[in-house]
């Protein structure tokens, strides 16, 4: 196994990452040999595990080691949407549909509320705001998707505010879509300075190893971890790592992983801002999952996030030119469509919208497959995950485990097929929504 087939290796630095001072990474290796509990992956999954193992277990030595440096990992490179609503409306479980969206909903409600505990408590400058988000159609096929998310909305008891086309341009500054329902169910964070803080300000029993890349883990206790400069023991592993976890031999036959892409601009004048409609911060979601992501950010900033690729990444030419025209659809009065910022990022997916999270042996855990809503899902699995580890029970760890698992994907060639063909399917359906 190359060292480069276990983690991503990307064409440019995240965006939002750049927009931070240096990070002088921890690449000091630790002196011990042998810890409690090694986390492979420094995500918000990862932190969040690793926090609370820490927590539970004060004595405990514990391990966190990523192949980057913290901030250029999957958790800094998404749309920085906090969401606290159920992504996968179909999920199944014990009880019925509204029983188990309802469990999630409280699952995320409290993830939420523990990551703002964190950044309260430690001075996170990671651009907290609640503001909720916008979903927006512009094709009535991605009219009649909101419509059937509303349906959910109204059994879970979420509320929303509908807006035609009109108020849509007054809220966003553009005609482009006919329809859409703003909802407060969102938090928007620069990612990447929340992951730096939550990394920055681990508890005192936590050694985080930045730069390492894990090449290979052992089934049985005690567990041998194989990095690129030595190898370690550890009576219990966390893997976190998204769908990077296949590349070390765990459920392949479950995820798989895609990229997707994203640009910023430079800060804008105060006379282009003002053609991105009203309040100082906003954001869109597709109609369609293939659609395109839109944020303005609160620091003056347009965003747009579109486009999807099996397992590697397309180059950056092809894809500043896609966003660019996604942007200039939307905003064809701006000035420039220029974009200081763009960069690709890797999501793991499961065929059926599940996580995969729980005990996979003895001492060995893992949670990962976000299906690209993971701030506030992956944290609160992750927290749960170290809750697991720890023999510590719950009623939220028991919802958790109760939701369904991914279900079984294809070998290769025919998996490769099969999500390209779907990919390609949903850019047709999609249309403009893209």
């Amino acid at each position: 196994m190359t060292e480069r087939a276990t983690y991503p290796s990307y064409q440019a630095s995240s965006g939002w990452n750049a927009l931070l001072p240096p990070r002088q990474p921890r690449t000091q290796a630790p002196h011990e040999r042998h810890f409690e509990a090694v986390v492979i992956g420094a995500g918000v999954t990862g932190l969040a595990a690793a926090r609370r193992i820490a927590e539970l277990e004060p004595r405990a030595r514990v391990l966190v080691i990523d192949s980057s440096t913290i901030g250029e990992g999957s958790s800094g490179r998404n749309s920085g949407f906090l969401i606290n609503l159920p992504h996968n409306t179909g999920m199944s479980g014990h009880g019925s549909p509204v029983e188990i969206a309802r469990k999630q909903i409280g699952l995320y409600n409290e993830g939420a509320d523990w990551l703002k505990s964190l950044v309260d408590r430690y001075a996170i400058e990671c651009g907290w705001n609640p503001a909720g988000k916008y979903h927006a159609a512009a094709t009535a096929d991605g009219e009649r998707r909101l419509h059937e998310a509303l349906s959910h909305y109204r059994e879970w008891g979420v509320p929303y505010r509908e807006l035609d086309q009109h108020e849509l341009e007054s809220a966003l500054g553009t005609r482009y879509y006919r329809y859409g329902y703003h909802s407060d169910n969102n938090i928007f964070v620069q990612p990447a300075a929340l992951v730096r803080g939550l990394a920055d300000n681990l508890p005192s029993n936590v050694t985080l190893w930045e730069n390492e890349p894990v090449q290979s883990l052992s089934r049985r206790k005690p567990f041998r971890i194989r990095t690129r400069s030595r190898t370690l023991s550890a009576d219990r592993v966390v893997i976190a790592n998204n769908g990077f976890a296949s590349k070390l031999g765990f459920a392949r036959d479950r995820v798989f992983t895609i990229y997707t892409y994203a640009a910023l601009t430079p800060e804008l004048p105060d006379e282009e801002l003002a053609k991105l409609g009203v309040g100082p911060e906003w954001g869109v979601i597709p109609a369609n999952r293939l659609g395109s992501t839109l944020r303005r950010t609160g620091s003056g900033r347009f965003m747009v996030r579109s486009a999807y690729s099996y397992e590697s990444e397309q180059s950056n030419d092809r894809v500043r030119s896609l966003l660019e025209d996604c942007y200039r659809r939307r905003y064809p009065n701006m000035r420039s469509f220029e974009f200081e910022h763009v960069w690709g990022g890797v999501t793991a997916l499961t065929r059926n919208g599940a996580v995969y999270f729980g005990r996979v042996e003895d001492g060995l855990y893992i949670s990962l497959g976000c299906n690209g809503a993971g701030m506030v899902k992956g944290t609160m699995f992750g927290k749960l995950l170290g809750e697991m580890a720890c023999d510590a029970q719950s009623p939220q760890l028991a919802d958790a485990l109760g939701f369904e698992r991914p279900t079984w994907l294809p070998p290769e060639p025919i998996r490769r097929l099969a999500v390209v063909t779907a990919i390609n399917y949903q850019k047709y359906r999609a249309g403009i929504e893209r």
